[in-house]
């Protein structure tokens, strides 16, 4: 997985929601630390956050995990 890609979709939503990283955060009961580094690429969020992460975001998990791109079929 791109952390970096990944990183930048989040952080793209986020911004378009008005939101700040402190708010996305306070959502999660997370410090909003955690939610600069998965928006510098450092790390991703846990799998444990990732449904409410996506529900906060207006999006899909499958969207957060590929950073926004287009899922292939096969």
């Amino acid at each position: 997985m791109d952390t970096v890609k990944i990183g930048k979709y989040i952080a793209g939503k986020r911004k378009a929601l008005g939101m700040t990283q402190a708010q996305v955060a306070e959502k999660l009961g997370m410090s909003d630390k955690s939610v600069s580094k998965w928006e510098r690429g450092e790390c991703l969020p846990d799998t444990g956050v990732l449904l409410d992460l996506a529900e906060i975001l207006g999006t899909t998990t499958d969207s957060l995990l590929r950073g926004g791109g287009v899922m292939r079929t096969y």
